[in-house]
């Protein structure tokens, strides 16, 4: 048996020796079979997500086609676990196969295995932003009041006042080279509740009128989002400025698809939090081979059976009424109206796991890499894995920043601020997603990979803290053309 220990709160060292001292002693009492013992990696977490897909204990295979292999994974979340009840799960864990019937009856599966990015949390990512206001109004706070600091950092009025510096320098620059276009383009897209996209625009106004440079009028300032009730929160935080501003439908993922017509026109791009929301592959290094993480979604079994209870569904229907919730949304998945069906979503939500199993992959070109990515450039960064790495491909966001430099003007820039992870290495030191945020899903995000796309698509790409909130986890990311 061979111990990761990928994270230790300073304050939970008794609580890690604890549980290292009852894993030593289960190895010792001959509960697990010399086979089993001889190809086990556990790995100890502290899972930083207080909702998240994981039980307290978890058992990952790997599988070669219908072969399973020798190697087997358990992980361990230090935070949900018990110490008195360790031994039991952990040894239930490792008897844990999914073609026996009593495993069977222990969980209701949604879905069938599927890569990390097919699955069907995704679906249920989706349907919160698209149904927004009904969960809000269930939960009685917004969606922002549930991030960990109780706000978002892409509001932050020094970090927006900086911003907009940066911005009129830049502004400026260009003008006194008698480069700066009639027209200034601006987009921010994943665009919240609107209200930084009103610091901006207030902070701008302020500043060029101090200055009497004029630019505020020529602002044209871009809102891009995939949600409608976004968007129509967001059109209403920044009515002071309406003339200056248009309200499009946009995807992360694919911008250029709706903006092709500012293609080498946009001065600054912004987004907070949207690669960390947006969906992903995970690959796995074990002893220099390669594995692709594989996914399906379920539902405790005694969960699923209350929950069937509370809302008078049949406990054999409740999979194919989570499915249905997926389908129609949630007024319509109920007979008793929109109030139960919210109700229904959120505690389906609140249950959801994730079982996983590493599928084995002879290469890259049998990696699901993310569209755009050239194979050779994940060769190479997949080289520089440490032998046993986890790591996310960050699949739509890649795809996102790719299709989105090219509405770069010349001289202008994208800033990302979210949660990345900035070296290959530090994936081996602490969970990193995924994880539930209120009724969404939050993810780190690599960031050494983007850096390297980056590259590829002639950009620069650097990582600053953010300064401006002590204990902040997220970075800025943001990129210069490379000569």
């Amino acid at each position: 048996m061979i111990l990761h220990i990928n994270h230790i709160q300073p304050e939970r060292v008794a609580l890690t020796s604890s549980v290292v001292s009852t894993l030593i002693s289960i190895a010792g009492e001959a509960r697990i079979p010399p086979r089993v013992l001889e190809n086990l990696n556990v790995h100890l977490d502290w899972v930083q997500y207080k909702a998240n897909f994981r039980e307290a204990v978890t058992l990952r295979r790997a599988t070669r086609g219908e072969e399973l292999l020798p190697w087997v994974e358990v992980g361990v979340d230090l935070r949900q676990l018990e110490l008195e009840t360790l031994k039991n799960e952990f040894v239930n864990a490792l008897e844990h196969s999914p073609d026996k019937s009593r495993d069977g009856q222990k969980r209701v599966y949604i879905e069938s295995f599927t890569p990390m990015r097919s699955s069907l949390i995704w679906k249920f990512n989706d349907l919160f932003w698209q149904h927004l206001p009904l969960w809000e109004a269930a939960s009685g706070k917004g969606y922002d009041q549930a991030l960990p600091s109780g706000q978002s950092d892409a509001n932050h009025p020094e970090a927006v006042a900086d911003a907009v510096a940066d911005f009129w320098t830049l502004l400026k620059d260009l003008e006194n080279h008698n480069q700066l276009p009639p027209e200034i383009f601006v987009l921010e897209i994943g665009v919240g509740t609107g209200k930084r996209a009103a610091l901006w625009l207030d902070r701008f106004r302020s500043l060029d009128r101090e200055r009497g440079t004029q630019y505020y009028p020529r602002i044209r300032f871009l809102l891009g989002d995939y949600s409608m009730p976004t968007l129509n929160r967001a059109m209403e935080t920044v009515r002071e400025h309406r003339e200056l501003g248009s309200f499009l439908a946009v995807d992360a993922v694919d911008p250029f698809k709706s903006l092709s017509f500012l293609r080498y026109k946009v001065l600054s791009i912004h987004l907070t939090n949207v690669y960390d929301n947006l969906p992903t592959d995970e690959i796995v290094v074990r002893d220099g081979k390669l594995y692709a993480v594989e996914v399906r979604s379920y539902v405790p079994a005694a969960a699923a059976a209350s929950i069937s209870e509370s809302f008078g569904i049949p406990v054999t229907e409740f999979a194919r009424t989570v499915n249905r919730l997926l389908e129609v949304g949630p007024q319509h998945v109920h007979p008793s109206g929109a109030e139960q069906g919210v109700a229904f979503w959120r505690s389906a939500w609140d249950a959801i796991r994730l079982e996983e199993r590493f599928v084995a992959i002879q290469s890259i070109l049998d990696a699901p890499l993310p569209a755009g990515l050239k194979p050779a450039l994940l060769e190479n960064f997949v080289a520089q894995a440490v032998s046993n790495q986890r790591f996310q491909l960050s699949s739509a966001a890649v795809e996102s920043f790719l299709n989105t430099v090219p509405l770069l003007h010349p001289r202008g820039y994208l800033q990302v601020q979210d949660i990345f992870v900035a070296k290959l290495e530090d994936y081996g030191r602490m969970f990193r997603g995924p994880g539930k945020l209120d009724g969404s899903i939050v993810n780190w995000v690599n960031g050494a990979l983007l850096a390297q796309v980056g590259a590829q698509a002639g950009y620069d790409v650097h990582f600053a803290p953010f300064q401006y909130r002590p204990g902040s986890r997220t970075s800025i990311l943001y990129t210069t053309q490379r000569e």
